[in-house]
């Protein structure tokens, strides 16, 4: 619900409007377009130096536009986008992003009281709001959230249906018209909340944000990145997510987001030898400690190579680097996500295979730990192979006690599996469970 809320909440991100005071337009002044562009590229390939020192330059020019404390708030919150998967979410440029983009509406309030036909006022007072409203929730901040973002849909009707003017101003529109129509469909307690807002249209808002993809000047990278989370997290389409994320890891070879959502496409849409490139790049980045490359990023890309490089039969390799994904794991508190449980069972089995018990034991109590208290398709497939292969372990060192609680454990583990999903897998465990439960019986007798 988190991430639906965030989106929905986060509907107007968009920093388009170049204006005086004075209403005159900036965004067809070529001039500008390029030195924005610039320094927007420069800010999604993690090159904030560059980037800030444009935003902070155009604000001697406009000292009383929202636009440039808006672009220094987008910068800031594009320093903690690497971070924001992670369970403890907190880093040190969320200060900077709060003051800044109240800068943004102490100014934009300041030219909308003058005039409230100023639909750039308007506008940024929408982008500002829906920001900050995002920033709330993913903080868990739901109240806080809820207030900015009732702000932002305030000004979204000043701006709402224009357009045509500019495929800029579709942008904000385009998100509202899809989350907006998606969570009554996926969260039903929620619509008596969302009804008390204008009525949205999926369909219409995904057709908004792909023309904003292809035909708008600043938001265009905003509306690419939204196409992909939509198309990922929401919409569950890997192979529609992956020309946009394919796209924008190529055009930001240096944002560790893009790169790491890339990896994850290329190994869920089987493209084993692109991920295999691209993981050690991150790898790379990781260990040099490029900007935003940290522990969730590397985990993700280590895994990945743990997992391609036991497939080949490379054990030590896979070892080192499903390894580095458990330290990632434990240095940033993610010790309970899919990926990290997923190494610890393969380096259980690594260790068994060679024999090392002591350590394949540790491996494998790891995923139990660890899964204990998850409830998730992923979670527990791992627990219930864990628990197998620990009555396995079990049982050749004749330990049989242990070996047949291992196994009860697997097969009433494995029936929480969705059947749909996991036919294969319920029938497998259940199977070669009983298979050892029976062994030990026969031992016993």
């Amino acid at each position: 619900m988190k991430k639906a809320l965030v989106a929905f909440l986060f509907s107007i991100i968009h920093f388009s409007g170049f204006s005086q005071a004075d209403t005159t337009m900036l965004l067809s002044d070529a001039t500008v377009q390029i030195e924005a562009t610039n320094a927007i590229n420069n800010l999604y390939n993690f090159k904030f130096d560059e980037a800030e020192a444009y935003f902070l330059r155009i604000t001697a020019q406009y000292p009383e536009h929202p636009l440039p404390s808006f672009l220094m708030a987008l910068s800031n919150w594009w320093k903690m986008m690497p971070y924001i998967d992670n369970e403890d979410y907190t880093n040190n440029y969320e200060k900077e992003f709060l003051q800044y983009i109240d800068i943004s509406i102490e100014k934009g309030e300041k030219i909308f009281k003058k005039d409230d036909n100023n639909i750039e006022a308007a506008f940024f007072l929408c982008a500002a709001h829906g920001f900050k409203g995002r920033y709330y929730s993913e903080n868990k901040s739901y109240v806080k959230a809820a207030f900015e973002g009732k702000s932002a849909l305030h000004y979204l009707t000043f701006t709402r249906g224009k357009g045509v003017l500019s495929p800029e101003f579709l942008f904000g529109e385009s998100i509202f018209n899809y989350y907006s129509e998606w969570i009554k469909g996926e969260y039903p307690l929620l619509k008596p909340l969302v009804a008390l807002f204008p009525k949205g249209n999926k369909a219409l808002g995904l057709s908004q944000l792909k023309e904003c993809a292809t035909n708008a000047f600043y938001t265009r990278t905003e509306a690419q990145y939204f196409l992909l989370r939509i198309y990922t997290n929401e919409e569950n389409n890997p192979r529609a997510a992956f020309p946009y994320a394919k796209y924008l890891a190529e055009s930001f070879p240096d944002n560790p987001y893009f790169q790491r959502v890339y990896a994850r496409l290329t190994w869920e849409l089987g493209q084993y030898d692109v991920c295999e490139k691209v993981c050690y790049d991150i790898n790379y980045k990781v260990n040099i400690g490029m900007p935003g490359y940290e522990e969730n990023t590397g985990r993700q890309a280590s895994y990945f190579l743990g997992r391609l490089l036991y497939e080949k039969g490379d054990l030590e390799k896979s070892k080192f680097y499903l390894s580095k994904t458990a330290a990632f794991a434990e240095s940033g508190n993610m010790t309970k996500m899919g990926y990290s449980l997923s190494a610890y069972y393969y380096l259980g089995l690594i260790e068994k295979r060679a024999g090392n018990t002591g350590d394949a034991e540790k491996y494998l109590l790891k995923v139990i730990e660890h899964g204990e208290d998850k409830d998730d398709n992923g979670a527990i497939y791992n627990y219930s192979y864990a628990s197998y292969q620990l009555g396995d372990l079990y049982e050749n060192q004749k330990k049989y006690k242990e070996a047949n609680q291992s196994y009860k454990d697997a097969m009433k583990r494995v029936e929480k599996l969705d059947p749909a999903l996991y036919s294969n897998t319920i029938a497998e465990v259940t199977k070669n469970s009983q298979a050892g439960i029976d062994r030990i019986k026969k031992i016993k007798k």
